[in-house]
């Protein structure tokens, strides 16, 4: 009988196990370990740069995302006041306060026109005189119209002015 040397840390092998055990190397197989410790710290070195550009892009889109929400605030209260002016500007009684400070005075009553190019109603030139047909009550304390002027000559109901002329 022929024994094969024993192999050394391996107990001796019989039958089929004897078989496999020759496909398995005998001598201790040494892979290279520098490439392979290079790659892992190459790859989380990598990683960790690239969760780095990562973080600070995502920083600097709050930061934009922030001055952005501030700059939009400071926009629509803006607007909010122009339109608070708009409104004040074009409320009834402003608009008569301007008018009268602007020499106006309201209009007298219409005359019409019909079809057949008849006079409908009898109209009358505004005078300051008159009084307002709509005024606030806040407007009534602040409000100061012009002394009614006596008209210098008498007007016919239907003599008009055209501006300009």
């Amino acid at each position: 009988m022929t024994s094969k040397p024993e192999l050394k840390g391996r107990p001796e092998l019989r039958g089929r196990a004897a078989r496999l055990a020759h496909l398995l190397p005998t001598g201790r197989a040494q892979a290279a370990r520098t490439p392979f410790v290079l790659l892992v710290v190459l790859l989380l070195g990598g990683g960790l740069i690239g969760l780095l550009v990562l973080n600070s892009a995502l920083s600097e889109g709050a930061f934009r995302l922030d001055d952005l929400q501030r700059e939009t605030k400071e926009l629509t209260d803006e607007e909010q006041a122009l339109q608070r002016d708009i409104d004040a500007y074009s409320a009834p009684d402003a608009l008569q306060r301007r008018a009268r400070e602007l020499g106006m005075v309201p209009g007298g009553d219409p005359a019409f026109l019909g079809p057949d190019g008849k006079v409908k109603g009898v109209p009358s030139a505004a005078s300051a005189a008159r009084a307002p047909l709509v005024l606030a009550p806040e407007a009534l304390a602040t409000a100061t119209a012009p002394p009614p002027s006596p008209l210098s000559t008498p007007r016919s109901p239907y003599a008009t002015t055209t501006p300009g002329r």
